[in-house]
C-alpha cells in the first residue's frame, strides 16, 4: 500500500535530510586517496549517534554496515572495505538515517583525487539525470515520466540505465511501494500524488546497464567492468512541486 505523509511526517523526514546531507559533507572532505571505505563508515555511525540519529540501513535485511560503498563498477550495496581508495577512483556512498522516526536516503557519487574526462562525464550526466527527473516529478504526474526523463537524457549522452535496481517509497520503513524505475514511457504507472515520498537515484553506467551480484549476495557490479554512478534524493511531491528533503544546496 502506497502511504501518503502529513505535513508534520514529510517536516520529521525533512529534518533527518538535512542531518542526513550534513553527515555527506563531512564524508566528502574525507575522500581522497589512501582512505578507507570502512573508515567512512566507522565515522558516518559514529557521528550520527553524535546527533541522536541511526543508520537506518544497518540490519535491514541483514544488511552489516551503516553505509553503502559502491567503487567504480560496482552499481550498488558495495560493503565498505579496509582497502585504499586510490587516485582515480570513483566511490558512491549511500546511506538511510532514522532520525527520531523520520527517514532520508541519500547516494552521491565523489571523485577521488584526479579522476579522468570520462568519468566526470559520467558523474556529471548522473548527477543531471536526477535532477530532471525530480522535475517530472509532480502532482499529477505518472512514475514512467521520471523514468523516462532520466533514460532519454542518460542514452542520448552515450550512457545506459541501470534496470535492476529502481527508487521506491520511503517511510516508515526505507522500502515502501511504489518502485520508481529509472526508465520507462511518459504518462505510464502509477500517477503521483500530493503527500507521497520517494527516493530517485539514478545508477548509469559507462557501459553495458545489466548487473551481476558477488557472492556476498549483496553487491551489484557492471557484466563489463565499466564504471557506475549514482546520485539520489530523498522527493517529497507538494501541490507546490517537488521538495528534496536531502538537499545539500541547503545544509
Amino acid at each position: 500500500m502506497i502511504t501518503r505523509k502529513s505535513e508534520r511526517e514529510i517536516e520529521q523526514m525533512k529534518l533527518a535530510g538535512d542531518l542526513l546531507v550534513a553527515c555527506h559533507k563531512e564524508v566528502e572532505k574525507m575522500i581522497k586517496p589512501g582512505v578507507t571505505t570502512m573508515e567512512i563508515d566507522t565515522f558516518v555511525e559514529k557521528y550520527l549517534a553524535k546527533h541522536g540519529a541511526t543508520p537506518e540501513q544497518k540490519g535491514f535485511s541483514g544488511y552489516p554496515y551503516a553505509t553503502c560503498a559502491s567503487i567504480n563498477d560496482e552499481i550498488c550495496h558495495g560493503f565498505p572495505r579496509d582497502e585504499k581508495l586510490e587516485n582515480g577512483d570513483i566511490v558512491t556512498i549511500d546511506m538511510v538515517v532514522n532520525l527520531n522516526g523520520g527517514l532520508a536516503d541519500s547516494a552521491w557519487t565523489y571523485a577521488v583525487g584526479e579522476v579522468d574526462e570520462a568519468g566526470r562525464k559520467l558523474m556529471d550526466v548522473t548527477k543531471k539525470s536526477l535532477y530532471l527527473a525530480i522535475e517530472q516529478s509532480q502532482v499529477g504526474k505518472r512514475i514512467g515520466d521520471i523514468g523516462h526523463a532520466i533514460q532519454t537524457y542518460a542514452e542520448a549522452e552515450g550512457f545506459s540505465v541501470v534496470r535492476d535496481f529502481t527508487g521506491h517509497g520511503i517511510g516508515p520503513t526505507i522500502h515502501e511501494p511504489p518502485q520508481i524505475p529509472h526508465y520507462g514511457l511518459p504518462n505510464k504507472g502509477i500517477r503521483l500524488k500530493e503527500g507521497m515520498v520517494i527516493t530517485i537515484e539514478p545508477m548509469i553506467n559507462e557501459g553495458k546497464w545489466q548487473s551481476q551480484m558477488d557472492s556476498n549476495n549483496w553487491t551489484a557490479r557492471t557484466v563489463d567492468k565499466s564504471r557506475s554512478a549514482q546520485y539520489e534524493h530523498t522527493i517529497a511531491i507538494t501541490k507546490e512541486g517537488p521538495v528534496i528533503l536531502t538537499n545539500h544546496e541547503n545544509v
